[in-house]
């Protein structure tokens, strides 16, 4: 049975898995250190035994890619965790991908496509910090009223969206921020809020 990680020690096998599927090999130590921008392979083999002894892989210690992945299962679903997006291309595309982190398929009641890290403070009041991991659903789509992840002119914001007849507003949950209204051709949905992770850490 399976410990839960923190999301340091998720992105350490979210490292791993990438890295076997580019290569088909698993990282040596120093390997995983210049991934995961590590002082020293210490710091790498530390978190590889934290991670064996939470039941997420298995060591090898006489093999210097001595590095066995246990099968999450199907209760896991792999996510790209975006970063800062790149002007002009969707959301997700690969070159935004910071990571991938295993989340738990039944976290969230819709289940989400992808992690989106917000940067800024207009949603504080709805609970969204600035550094939060949001979990979005990809859809073109969204009713009044949802928080979602809108593209206007190449940039990317996260608002609650208020329909109106020919337009729509882009509502910010902190009074230090103005709504936003556009119209509707220069608005494009990228994925609806379904849910957050914060790292405790």
């Amino acid at each position: 049975m399976t410990m839960p990680l923190t999301a340091r020690q998720s992105e350490v096998l979210a490292c791993i898995r990438g890295f076997q599927r580019e290569t088909g090999l698993s990282p040596t130590r120093a390997d995983l250190a210049e991934r995961m921008g590590f002082q020293s392979k210490n710091a790498a083999s530390d978190h590889l035994r934290v991670l064996a002894r939470k039941g997420y892989i298995e060591l090898y210690n006489d093999r210097s890619r001595g590095i066995r992945l246990l099968d999450a299962g199907p209760d896991e679903d792999e996510l790209p965790v975006v970063g800062r997006v790149a002007a002009g291309s969707p959301v997700e595309a690969v070159e935004n991908i910071e990571t991938r982190v295993p989340v738990p398929s039944n976290l969230f009641r819709q289940r989400p496509t992808y992690l989106l890290r917000v940067q800024g403070d207009s949603m504080i009041d709805a609970g969204i910090f600035d550094g939060d991991l949001i979990a979005v659903r990809k859809t073109g789509e969204a009713r009044s009223g949802q928080i979602v992840v809108a593209r206007m002119d190449d940039e990317v914001t996260v608002k609650t969206l208020k329909l109106n007849k020919n337009s729509a507003t882009l509502l910010p949950a902190n009074e230090n921020y103005h709504p936003m209204r556009v119209s509707a051709d220069e608005l494009v949905i990228e994925g609806i809020f379904v849910g957050l992770i914060r790292d405790a850490g």
